[in-house]
């Protein structure tokens, strides 16, 4: 049985294909056993990887943590125990090779893989991943790390719709804080999206057009007038409706 809720949303099946996933578990009541399968698992992809990278299934590489919003992204640390090989290049391969066919299984499930460490401070760094971080302060007692960044990184470490922090504290166990640091003064988390993250719903050409009027994040754009964006970014009316459309979800 693979239930619905171990299905990724964009999941499509046909009569007669086939269908991979992992045995979740085996249920056996009253003596009627039941096969639960999955394909929503950090199992399941911590077995496509060994399937797709040799260095995994030899044992040169360990995957050390798994973390997925199934069908939209995913994070993973690995560790390699021969100095000479490079645990992440490994796993993504030249140009992405390897993880490709993973990531089309997954339904275009966008695949982080990072190097694991002992080191709780690094390893939340890594996890945070395209963000650059200043600093952590760690409270390894309740699990919990403030982390502090620049103003310009804080909508990289958040990620669209929340996902970047999400899955960088599934990743590591640590409940994370997000702050600003300006003029050396730790502000709040502020809540806002770079534009170049919404390039799955808008062509990469009207980000750059809306860029080259100075509003990079989306609360700049919502906060611009309609006006300006038909005119200045010579764009047409029902491209900026449909921007503004797309933006406005993400803060609903």
């Amino acid at each position: 049985i693979l239930p619905k809720s171990e299905q990724i949303p964009a999941d499509q099946y046909r009569k007669g294909e086939t269908v991979r996933a992992v045995i979740e578990r085996v249920d056996n009541e009253n003596n009627n056993p039941k096969i639960i399968l999955s394909r929503t698992s950090g199992k399941f992809l911590e077995h496509l990887l060994e399937q797709e990278v040799p260095e995994i299934a030899d044992g040169l590489i360990a995957i050390k943590a798994v973390a997925r919003i199934p069908g939209e992204r995913a994070k993973v640390a690995v560790e390699s125990f021969d100095d000479r090989v490079d645990p992440v290049g490994a796993c993504v391969g030249v140009r992405g090779s390897r993880v490709h066919g993973i990531v089309r299984e997954l339904c275009n499930e966008n695949i982080d893989v990072i190097n694991w460490t002992a080191n709780t401070k690094l390893f939340i760094q890594r996890a945070l991943n395209p963000a650059k971080v200043s600093s952590i302060d760690l409270n390894e007692e309740d699990k919990k790390a403030e982390v502090f960044l620049d103003p310009s990184e804080v909508s990289l470490a958040i990620g669209r719709g929340g996902q970047n922090i999400k899955l960088a504290s599934m990743l590591t166990g640590y409940t994370i804080d997000v702050y600003r640091v300006v003029d050396g003064k730790q502000e709040a988390e502020v809540d806002d999206v770079y534009l170049d993250q919404f390039n799955d719903e808008i062509d990469q050409w009207i980000i750059d057009a809306i860029k080259g009027l100075g509003l990079t994040t989306a609360k700049a754009v919502l906060n611009a007038p309609r006006v300006m964006l038909v005119e200045k970014a010579d764009l047409e009316e029902e491209t900026v409706d449909h921007v503004i459309e797309v933006l406005k979800k993400e803060f609903e």
